[in-house]
Parts: C-alpha cells; sequence; structure tokens
C-alpha cells in the first residue's frame, strides 16, 4: 500500500464530521441556541484528527521527506499552499472556539458560530479536493518502493503514539 492509502481514508472520515456541520448550522438557526457539546466535540475532532494526526503526518512526515527532493515547481508550489492552508485551518478553529466562548459568557453569537462552521465546510472539501486528485499520487513519484514502505511506516508509527498522547 502506498502511504496516501491511509491519508485518503482519513479524509472520508473528516469528510463525513463536516456533513455534520450542516445540519448543526439548521438547528442552531432554527433553535437560534448554540450546542457547545457539539461545538465542543467538532472542535476535538478537527484539533484531534484532521490537524494534529492528519496534517501531523504530512507536515512531520511527508512535507518533511518532500522537502529532501527536487520537486517541480508546481509540486512545491502546491505543497507550500497546503502548509498555508493549514495554518488557515487553525485559524478558523480558533475562532470557532472564540466565538462559543463568547456565547458562552452570553453574548448572541449564534451566527458568528454558523459562520465559522460555514467556513469550515467550505474550506476543508476544497482542500482535501487539492491533495486527493492534485498533489498526493504525484508526489509518490519522487520516491522508491522502499522510501514509500518506510513512510508508511512511520505514518503508522505516528498515529500509535498519537493515541497514547491524546488517551
Amino acid at each position: 500500500m502506498k502511504p496516501i492509502g491511509p491519508m485518503m481514508w482519513e479524509h472520508r472520515l473528516i469528510e463525513k464530521m463536516l456533513r455534520l456541520f450542516d445540519g448543526e448550522i439548521e438547528k442552531i438557526n432554527e433553535n437560534k441556541k448554540v450546542d457547545t457539546v457539539f461545538i465542543d466535540t467538532a472542535v476535538d475532532f478537527i484539533r484531534t484528527y484532521a490537524d494534529r494526526t492528519h496534517h501531523g503526518k504530512e507536515e512531520d512526515i511527508l512535507f518533511r521527506d518532500l522537502a529532501k527532493k527536487t520537486l517541480s515547481p508546481e509540486h512545491a508550489r502546491i505543497m507550500n499552499e497546503l502548509i498555508e492552508e493549514h495554518k488557515y485551518a487553525r485559524k478558523a478553529v480558533g475562532n470557532l472556539i472564540a466565538a462559543k466562548e463568547k456565547y458562552l459568557t452570553g453574548e448572541d453569537t449564534a451566527q458568528e458560530v454558523i459562520s465559522y462552521l460555514k467556513e469550515l465546510s467550505r474550506f476543508y472539501p476544497q482542500h482535501i479536493a487539492k491533495e486527493d486528485k492534485h498533489f498526493f499520487f504525484p508526489c509518490m513519484e519522487y520516491f522508491t518502493r522502499e522510501e514509500q514502505d518506510a513512510m508508511l511506516l512511520e505514518f503508522y508509527e505516528f498515529d500509535r503514539k498519537m493515541i497514547h498522547e491524546k488517551y
């Protein structure tokens, strides 16, 4: 298996979480109330799974190894864009948390929460499509079969350590 296989599976799980955002937005609009437990759960998933685990493997392993290769200008550009997009996602999640925290103090930030949920649900599918359709497969061409196998093992070890870091 190529190391991008598990990365693409992770994308499918992230997409499942994002689909829940639409229903939550409807509930907030109907009830005029924010389900802060849902927001906390969504934030935990995005921070732990999408960012620390998934983006962590990209940044700490895949991108690290790609940085040692001579990339085409297009692939170097895409990799840099992906890094910036990861930073953007972290900021958007921080904004969602801030809006939720203000809501808990009594401020009516329901529409602000909705706007950040929408922002994340628009951002991630585009980000995922860029990786799946324009980056993951072409970037594997820079690695030998042995390098890909070693990367896959490093991904598995990364995941194993993350479980213990979280729990």
